[in-house]
């Protein structure tokens, strides 16, 4: 059995952590942009500055673009290298991230966060995931 390629790795996520943050900023910024702040509006509180917070959310999905290659070389011994094995990392990379949050703002806050706000970005996610895990995956190599 291989040694996992950490260095690769790392490439690897990183470029699928820049394919989740493009991603995501077209969903927020973008697509979502009017409602949430609409919602803020509803909730009679400010809408976050982008600072910190900006920052923050941009390393978590440069992380979880790693964990997502990481996965793909931690599963690749035991299903091989390939599209199959990109998929089923970015299958279970996407129930772990944003499944999880949209049951969580869903189920969590329902009259609070419209469903609309909870669960198009699960489905905006399992695309997002996919074309990211796949390109991570395209650089790694053992």
């Amino acid at each position: 059995m291989a040694q996992m390629n950490l260095p690769r790795v790392l490439l690897g996520g990183l470029l699928a952590g820049l394919i989740m943050n493009v991603g995501e900023a077209a969903l927020h910024a973008g697509v979502l942009g009017d409602k949430t702040g609409v919602l803020y509006q509803n909730l009679n509180v400010p809408a976050p500055t982008p600072g910190i917070h900006l920052a923050i959310l941009i390393a978590a999905t440069f992380l979880l673009g790693i964990t997502g290659v990481w996965l793909y070389a931690a599963i690749r011994p035991r299903f091989g290298a390939g599209p199959r094995t990109a998929l089923l990392a970015a299958i279970a990379l996407w129930v772990m991230a944003h499944l999880w949050s949209g049951v969580y703002l869903g189920s969590g806050y329902p009259g609070i966060i419209p469903l609309h706000l909870a669960w198009l970005p699960v489905g905006w996610g399992f695309i997002e995931a996919i074309v990211a895990v796949f390109a991570g995956a395209w650089l790694y190599k053992e």
